[in-house]
């Protein structure tokens, strides 16, 4: 029996992104459909969703979620760095609403031969989709040890990643993510704080295996570029280095001068496109924290759109 991934924050979305009737949204993460499926009933009768995700065992998925709604919604599989594209050539713009939900699916933890977890033994793999070429088996087991570490610190703000580099390379060839845990564990000496030693450095390899830093930078500006005036940007981020590109975005996006602090006049001419609809995040209530404990680590936010396609 597949494991359903419980949406996080499901109330909070629709809210935020002003759910409406015959409104038109994205989902850049369809999932297993569960946001999707929200938003398509809070906009009926006539509402539409163009669903992507970057896994086509996520969309056949979703397939099956969201087959009561026909022709109301499109699922494409695709990653989110090809957003505008993909949304131009199914003439899906402007939209009312566009939402990112950046976690990790339980359908992807719970497979062993996708390799995302530690606590499952697996092929050392790690991508979203079976044509990407690079795989967590060859950043493991080829990388020199020097951009092994900084990929480990980068990605996964490893403090002792210099250390657990070092232990892979003298472990060479790694096969299995078990292996690899019980190697990023030696290398810490078996430390254990609130989470397992080798969560930093699974999560730098699926980041750095799936290029996710660089293709939400790319989806966050398309993204911008396809709503409509009033129209909503929602992202829940679970850690720091998904919440930054999105801060970095909300911030320029909302000033009208983006010049260089020591610039005495202005230059940039910059017109900003988004309002903060809330200046602060929000996260999960403590009832939904303890219902479904991975959402403890959520943050939603949310920005309209000010200025005409």
């Amino acid at each position: 029996m597949e494991q359903w991934h419980q949406p996080v924050m499901l109330k909070e979305t629709v809210e935020a992104l002003q759910v409406q009737p015959g409104g038109r949204y994205i989902d850049c993460t369809v999932g297993q459909g569960g946001h999707a499926a929200a938003i398509l009933e809070w906009s009926s009768p006539g509402g539409q969703l163009l669903g992507l995700d970057a896994d086509p065992q996520a969309i056949k998925t979703a397939q099956f979620t969201l087959r009561e709604y026909g022709k109301s919604v499109l699922l494409i599989n695709e990653n989110f760095s090809r957003l505008e594209k993909v949304a131009s050539e199914h003439n899906f713009r402007p939209v009312h609403g566009v939402l990112f939900d950046l976690g990790l699916s339980s359908l992807q933890l719970v497979d062993e031969e996708r390799g995302f977890s530690f606590r499952r033994d697996g092929p050392l793999d790690m991508r979203f989709g079976p044509d990407q070429e690079l795989t967590a088996a060859e950043i493991v087991n080829d990388f020199p040890e020097d951009e092994l570490a900084r990929l480990i610190w980068s990605y996964g703000e490893e403090r002792r990643s210099r250390r657990i580099a070092r232990c892979i390379v003298e472990s060479r060839p790694v096969k299995t993510t078990l292996e690899l845990a019980g190697i990023v564990a030696k290398a810490v000496n078996g430390e254990r704080g609130r989470i397992h030693p080798a969560t930093r450095t699974f999560q730098a390899l699926r980041i750095a295996v799936n290029r996710e830093m660089e293709n939400l930078m790319l989806a966050l500006e398309q993204a911008v570029n396809l709503l409509g005036f009033g129209g909503r940007l929602v992202v829940i981020s679970f850690h720091s280095l998904e919440d930054r590109p999105v801060k970095e975005l909300l911030s320029r996006e909302t000033r009208r001068c983006i010049c260089p602090p020591e610039t005495p006049v202005c230059t940039c001419r910059h017109t900003p496109r988004l309002r903060l609809v809330s200046k602060g995040i929000i996260r999960p209530t403590s009832e939904e924290i303890e219902a479904n404990p991975r959402s403890r680590s959520a943050k939603l936010r949310v920005a309209e759109r000010i200025g005409q396609v």
